[in-house]
């Protein structure tokens, strides 16, 4: 997509003519055909983040939680709120499925698997607790995952340890590997005969270390293991296709970088495996092997998922390659400034394709907690602290719209408190 169709299409997501006009002033005619090669114009991104209503009191450097919703997405919310609360049920006897069955197929190509293999969920954590509670456990099965998984997980096996008596089996996973082969290596180790299955995050979510989910998966699909892919932070921030990972099962949160309004995620699971999953509420009404039998939690806020198409355009329209290019290059931009400082402690991969816009940072004299509050009242800027027995730092997670003065403003931090 060339520049001024770019900047087109978002006038038709509801921007107004001004704004049109402003974008319009850059300069169109220069070298930009391939957009994904502008990720350090800082002019150009300056103008995606007046897309955003942020607050100034501070530089919000923590958005892995959930992302703002940009204006356009923020209206159209409202826009379906306004709807929902005009047609009440007669939409909902009326309308909803149907449109949920197109939403699931928009979001499917976005994602890249079949939409018959899709549910949306309300997060990450529905989505995979969904899988662990409807296997079908017996006594002695063995379960791998790394020490760094999303606590809501890990506590999730610990009850079908209890209930079930299978073995967790807690790897480490090293903050800065030298290859594939060495993490690959680690889950090989772990897996005896017993093992039924394995959790893999796609992108750890106190370090932003991306692991090597496609040969993970290849080795345990060659030894019959079922596996899980939490990829919370994975969509719509790094650039991929479900269906080529051979996973059995992916889950995500859809209010994180697709940007859709907070309580919405997706379900994926291979078609051939559906049937082996017990629903975890009561639903008869579809066949074993089709996913929507998963799916039946009560009625849910529908206007959050009639946002997802929203949210797929304007992602669409900055680019998905276009997208990861810009937020591997703003973490960079400070993680190359401070890595070698002494007193300081990167728990990121320095290599591109391990990482992309998360990245953990730590000081070796002051503890986590002490540091995200030293950065929010001294310097202004808000960030996560991570307190793991092998991870100690804070999570910095920037956004689209966040500027390299902002980033310039964090490396001055550090700077400064790794002397101190």
């Amino acid at each position: 997509m060339e520049k001024r169709t770019f900047l087109q299409t978002l006038l038709t997501m509801g921007l107004s003519t001004a704004f049109w006009q402003e974008l319009s002033a850059l300069d169109v005619s220069s070298e930009y055909k391939i957009l994904s090669d502008i990720q350090d114009d800082e002019k150009f991104w300056k103008h995606i983040r007046s897309l955003y209503m942020l607050k100034e009191e501070y530089i919000n450097l923590e958005n892995g939680w959930y992302n703002f919703l940009p204006k356009p997405i923020l209206k159209a919310y409202f826009e379906q709120v306004e709807k929902l609360n005009r047609e009440a049920t007669y939409y909902m006897r009326t309308r909803l499925f149907d449109d949920n069955i197109e939403i699931r197929k928009q979001l499917a190509q976005v994602v890249g698997c079949r939409y018959e293999e899709l549910v949306i969920t309300r997060n990450t954590t529905e989505s995979i607790d969904t899988i662990i509670i409807g296997t079908d456990w017996k006594p002695g099965d063995e379960v791998i995952f790394n020490a760094q998984e999303y606590p809501a997980m890990i506590d999730m096996f610990k009850i079908q340890a209890r209930r079930y008596g299978i073995v967790n089996k807690i790897i480490s996973i090293p903050n800065n590997p030298k290859s594939d082969e060495e993490i690959v290596e680690i889950y090989r180790k772990a897996i005896t005969p017993k093992t039924k299955m394995i959790l893999i995050s796609h992108m750890i979510n106190i370090t932003g270390q991306i692991l090597p989910v496609k040969k993970i998966c290849d080795m345990a699909r060659e030894k019959g293991i079922f596996t899980i892919v939490d990829g919370a932070h994975a969509i719509a921030h790094i650039d991929f296709k479900i269906s080529d990972l051979n996973c059995d099962v992916y889950a995500s949160s859809l209010h994180k970088w697709l940007s859709v309004p907070l309580g919405a995620g997706l379900l994926y699971v291979r078609k051939d495996k559906i049937k082996d999953i017990w629903c975890l509420f009561g639903e008869t009404g579809y066949p074993d092997d089709d996913i929507r039998k998963l799916n039946h939690t009560g009625t849910h806020p529908a206007h959050t998922v009639l946002t997802i198409p929203a949210s797929i355009e304007f992602y669409q329209n900055i680019g998905a390659k276009r997208k990861e290019n810009r937020l591997r290059y703003i973490q960079e931009y400070w993680t190359q400034k401070v890595r070698n400082l002494p007193n300081v402690i990167l728990n990121t991969p320095e290599q591109s394709e391990r990482a992309c816009g998360i990245a953990n940072v730590g000081i070796k004299h002051i503890k986590p907690a002490d540091l995200a509050k030293i950065l929010l009242e001294k310097y202004k800027i808000w960030t996560v602290a991570i307190e793991h027995p092998e991870v100690q730092g804070v999570r910095i997670t920037p956004n689209v719209f966040t500027t390299t003065q902002e980033l310039d403003r964090l490396v001055q931090a550090v700077i400064e408190l790794s002397k101190t």
